[in-house]
């Protein structure tokens, strides 16, 4: 699908004058929690580029409604059946959904989505940005291979092309906007589970396929961290699955409400968790988060909020991650962002 569908669409920016820019659809069809938390920089981008805009995302599943809650731009959100082939007719009814609307901009968030390319074709816009491939691009942006960054420095590029000048500034930050009652009430949770009087470092054990690490890994890392941290809570946030790789040796949280679980995670001084949608989610309620990657480039999905890191534990050592976290408990977060890899 995606040679088939690589070379549909041509991106058009001939755009005037910004304030022309009323209604915007941002295609990014998936359901998983990892890949719409990574979809948050670009939306924030969008928002500040065009203020006034009201925007459609278009996604898969109902989970991004919990991603964006807080998000004042957002007006309605286009869901795909997550398994389309057990709906079919849901899902062509999206499909033609899409066509009643008149947009001023649709963006495909990343090039190599088909869905993603032919919606952003069937959709009516004046202006449409594919994702495509920006020769030299890389050269001048160093981090542009990261999943979050990467949308919005094509944007940035897209509109630099008709006169917009183009942000200097960092790409936003993953950002589910948590709000002060969603903060504070993550705290009371957290203080249910331990001595709120005592710091607390997050664990999250569980990942997805060759991404998790077995028991006995988990182990070994979670005895090292007790030792060196004695001063420190722990707590374990349980995947949907309900899984533990420590058998439960700690206390366990666990919620349907990705928000409710951001906000017990925002609390903690830092949060480690391989790869994955909790990892990201982390990171997107600002928590030094310490990403351990095996499987996959931690150039292309590391957190990189103020103190986070991206850790290849394939040639790195148990002692050099208890040397990252100890820097990053003592400097309280405000470490460099790089990735040890």
């Amino acid at each position: 699908m995606n040679r088939i569908t690589r070379n549909v669409g041509t991106s058009n920016a001939d755009i005037k004058d910004k304030s022309e820019i009323k209604h915007v659809l941002i295609c990014r069809p998936n359901h998983r929690l990892g890949n719409l938390v990574l979809t948050t920089p670009l939306v924030q981008e969008v928002i500040v580029t065009f203020p006034d805009c009201k925007i459609d995302l278009l996604v898969k599943g109902n989970l991004a409604k919990a991603v964006f809650k807080n998000y004042k731009n957002i007006d309605q959100f286009i869901q795909l059946p997550k398994k389309p082939f057990k709906n079919i007719i849901g899902y062509i009814q999206v499909w033609l959904s899409i066509r009643k609307n008149n947009y001023d901009l649709v963006i495909n968030v990343v090039k190599g989505s088909s869905s993603g390319r032919l919606l952003t074709n069937f959709a009516k816009a004046k202006y449409k940005f594919f994702g495509d491939d920006i020769a030299g691009i890389e050269s001048r942006y160093p981090d542009y291979h990261h999943m979050a960054k990467q949308p919005v420095y094509y944007f940035r590029y897209c509109l630099s092309k008709i006169g917009v000048e183009e942000r200097l500034r960092p790409v936003p930050l993953l950002d589910i906007k948590l709000n002060v009652n969603e903060l504070a009430e993550g705290k009371k949770k957290l203080e249910q589970l331990v001595d709120y009087n005592r710091k607390t470092i997050g664990l999250f054990t569980y990942a997805t396929g060759d991404k998790c690490y077995s028991e006995s890994w988990w182990e070994t890392f979670y005895q090292r961290l007790k030792s060196t941290f004695p001063e420190y809570n722990f707590i374990e946030i349980l995947s949907v699955e309900n899984i533990s790789m420590l058998s439960r040796q700690v206390p366990t949280y666990a919620h349907k409400d990705i928000r409710n679980v951001g906000a017990v995670i925002a609390n903690t001084s830092v949060f480690i968790a391989a790869d994955g949608g909790v990892m990201h989610l982390a990171g997107s309620v600002h928590v030094p988060t310490v990403g351990l990657f095996s499987m996959t480039d931690p150039k292309s999905y590391e957190p990189y909020n103020a103190g986070s890191v991206g850790i290849n534990t394939n040639n790195t050592t148990l002692e050099d991650w208890i040397k990252i976290i100890t820097h990053i408990l003592t400097s309280g977060g405000n470490q460099d962002r790089e990735s040890h890899n």
